[in-house]
């Protein structure tokens, strides 16, 4: 009994800290999980590749709750292996929860939907994004669980692992559903998603911030901002709402402004990426005034990495 999957890495658009609502972006950068369930063991052993002595904690709780709810309760291992830095605001965690579910389903031998266009009746009467806005009908003869339920059983365990202080749904989304997502995380409901095209770059410096460390009571002190960048971000305007929630939270965070302000005139957009220390620039590849050249060329004297990537709309799948 063995299932394969991978999830993606994602960038902030609203920082969910503030207010309860988040948004983000799935961008192509992967999480890929495997697992092997084995009826006669007795709980799950976990191993992170690039780390041996990282929490495995997450996973393991992914494993056990997806086996809970759709299978037996079997135990056995999971190993993940992933493109997204570790702590860096790239949403590793989301990526690795959202991997470890999908994979678990797999080795069930479980068939998960696999999304798609969303359909023109996909917002409810609550104004709330529906599963048919990503392609995933539960009633579906093909389908035994939604990308959303994967999603969902994924945030909560990363509750109860103690790594995210909201639950991250939005973070979870962007991973799994690919595109721009808005959600209501206190409720662990999507309120948006649209597919968006977008060239990426980001500066990951050398130092780490873990979700959980984060000082909320000063990302709440910026809610007004939050709540202005929410509704941009429900109007569509993805790349205004992200470039403001970059500025709140950096100064919220204790995180220096400059690398955003260099990238400003270059870029269509660019924020602190959670609760940092990554930073992201993205550029509308049909818009001639964007450069991330430029911001490269701007941002390459600072210690750390930078990467090159795109935006993608297909979310993770199992493999």
């Amino acid at each position: 009994m063995e299932g394969r999957a991978a999830a993606l890495g994602a960038g902030t658009v609203l920082n969910a800290l503030a207010t309860g609502t988040g948004a983000a972006f799935g961008i192509d950068v992967e999480t890929r999980a495997t697992v092997e369930l084995d009826p006669a063991a007795d709980g799950v052993d976990g191993e992170i590749a690039e780390d041996a002595d990282a929490d495995t904690d997450l996973i393991e709780r992914c494993v056990a709750l997806t086996t809970e709810r759709w299978g037996d309760g079997e135990g056995g291992r999971v190993r993940t292996d992933s493109d997204v830095p570790l702590a860096a605001g790239l949403k590793s965690s989301s990526a690795a929860a959202n991997a470890t579910v999908l994979a678990t389903c797999d080795a069930l031998g479980l068939a998960v939907g696999d999304g798609g266009r969303a359909s023109d009746d996909a917002v409810g009467d609550d104004g709330r994004a529906t599963d048919d806005a990503v392609g995933d009908d539960p009633d579906g003869p093909a389908v035994d669980v939604t990308r959303l339920e994967a999603c969902r059983l994924g945030v909560r365990a990363a509750r109860e692992a103690g790594v995210t202080v909201t639950g991250a749904f939005d973070d979870a989304t962007a991973s799994m559903l690919g595109g721009v997502t808005v959600t209501d995380n206190d409720a662990d409901e999507l309120r948006a998603r649209e597919t968006i095209d977008w060239n990426v770059l980001v500066w990951t410096p050398p130092e780490r911030a873990y979700s959980a460390d984060a000082d909320v009571a000063r990302c709440r002190a910026v809610a007004p901002m939050a709540n202005l960048v929410a509704d941009l971000a429900l109007d569509g305007r993805y790349g205004e709402a992200m470039t403001v929630n970059g500025l709140a939270f950096s100064a919220a965070l204790g995180f220096d402004a400059d690398p955003a302000v260099e990238a400003m005139p270059h870029a269509t957009a660019v924020s602190l990426s959670g609760t940092g220390p990554s930073v992201v620039a993205v550029a509308d590849p049909n818009d001639p005034e964007t450069d991330l050249d430029a911001v490269a060329d701007a941002w390459g004297d600072r210690p750390g990495t930078l990467r090159r990537t795109t935006t993608r709309n297909d979310g993770a799948a199992v493999e």
